[in-house]
């Protein structure tokens, strides 16, 4: 459907294992993941900002205080959300059985669940499946085939895996970047329901991973929207075991800077993966606002826009309604003159503008059409009014997304 971002080869970084399995929450497809470091890492992680939190949120949350970890466990097709005392007490159980089978400390184990809210998990399941994947981890190498098979276990309504790595020298030593990704509906700024594991063998400081992911996060993961719905166990997290060997990397360096430049890139990519994976996508849309007076207004206003039912509605129609566009900026709570404004509608066909100084003009509605048609679009809305931008990414609304929605539990 959509030019996806994909990569013939998939660098790993040094001193990861992986793994994914069925153990049955799903009834076929893999549904349980595990990542493990040989060496301690350190870690950085940025949770959901839904005030109602999972249970593997709370306790990830606990574990990751001192900024570290050795292991990522993992199980789809259940949120394990809105579970009480027994979600907890079963995610402080999928920690310590997974710690046991690594030997490990359990508070080194990092939980994820993704899936259906409100429902219980099948521990007899989880607990068994666990003891089947540590026994291919401590069987198995760093190969692509298990980082593959992590990916396919941690999707729900995900048609893809989503996986982005990235090489970079520093000091001299070269380190990897891979991210791994999940995440197709309920997709909206301030984090998704979507998971996000990037593993590296940098050795970077454990504040200046904190910063690097939490920057890399704002400009990519909480600029994209699919539904505007916010879910209940979006986490992004980050594990740096230094077996690269390179020269400790501290904040505002030379070397934090390539870092960052490296880790905005995976995460930008798998960011728009999600996008393009939307449920029920049929376009892929990105929104760039230029001439801000800040860069809070321009992400205000792109946010807004990208978010818009009415914007994403209207491009699947392939109707080149500009006026839902400015009435969106309207309302983004962006400080701007609307009589400033001009919008244009851009691809590989052409490019159009199609209002000036905030209000109409005579434009080709067969040209547009043209541009309409085709399944990635950008909307460039220039505010004329100073230098600072923003970039946005998200899809249209189309049939499919209700269909696949209103029968998520069956």
């Amino acid at each position: 459907m959509f030019e996806l971002i994909s990569q013939k080869t998939i660098n790993l970084p040094i001193g990861y294992k992986m793994a994914g399995i069925h153990c049955g929450i799903k009834k076929s497809k893999k549904d349980l993941g595990v990542i493990y470091s040989v060496e301690k890492a350190n870690a950085a992680a940025v949770f959901t900002t839904n005030k109602v939190k999972a249970a593997p949120v709370l306790l990830s949350m606990k574990n990751i205080e001192n900024n570290e970890i050795q292991a990522i466990i993992v199980n789809s097709g259940n949120a394990n959300a809105c579970t009480g005392e027994k979600g907890y007490s079963d995610s402080l159980e999928m920690a310590s059985k997974t710690a046991l089978a690594l030997d490990i400390l359990p508070e080194d184990v990092f939980v994820c669940s993704t899936g259906v809210i409100g429902m219980p998990l099948d521990m007899e399941k989880i607990v068994s499946g666990i003891t089947k994947i540590s026994q291919i981890l401590s069987t198995g190498s760093e190969k692509n085939d298990d980082l593959l098979n992590f990916a396919n276990a941690i999707m729900t309504t995900d048609t893809f895996p989503k996986v982005y790595s990235k090489e970079v020298l520093i000091h001299g030593k070269k380190i990897t970047i891979v991210g791994i990704a999940k995440g197709s509906g309920m997709i909206h700024p301030n984090m998704a329901t979507m998971l996000s594991f990037i593993l590296t063998d940098a050795n970077i400081e454990k504040s200046a991973l904190n910063k690097a992911l939490k920057n890399s996060v704002n400009d990519s993961y909480n600029m994209i929207s699919v539904d505007g719905d916010t879910s209940t166990n979006d986490t992004v997290v980050i594990l740096a075991n230094k077996k690269a060997a390179n020269k400790e990397i501290f904040e505002d360096t030379e070397e934090f800077y390539i870092f960052c430049e490296a880790l905005n890139e995976v995460n930008t990519a798998l960011a728009k993966m999600i996008v393009k994976d939307g449920e029920g996508a049929t376009k892929f849309l990105e929104v760039e606002v230029t001439g801000a007076k800040t860069v809070e207004d321009a992400k205000l206003i792109s946010r807004t826009v990208i978010k818009s039912n009415l914007v994403k509605t209207a491009f699947f129609g392939e109707d080149a309604n500009w006026g839902r566009i400015i009435a969106a900026a309207g309302y983004s709570g962006a400080n701007f003159d609307p009589g400033n404004v001009y919008i244009y509608l851009e691809n590989k066909v052409g490019k159009i503008n199609v209002c000036q100084n905030g209000h109409f003009i005579n434009f080709s509605e067969e040209k547009a059409k043209e541009i309409l048609k085709e399944k990635e679009i950008k909307i460039l809305i220039n505010l004329r009014e100073g230098k600072e931008k923003a970039v946005s990414w998200g899809c249209d609304m189309s049939y499919d997304y209700i269909k696949i929605n209103g029968g998520y539990r069956s």
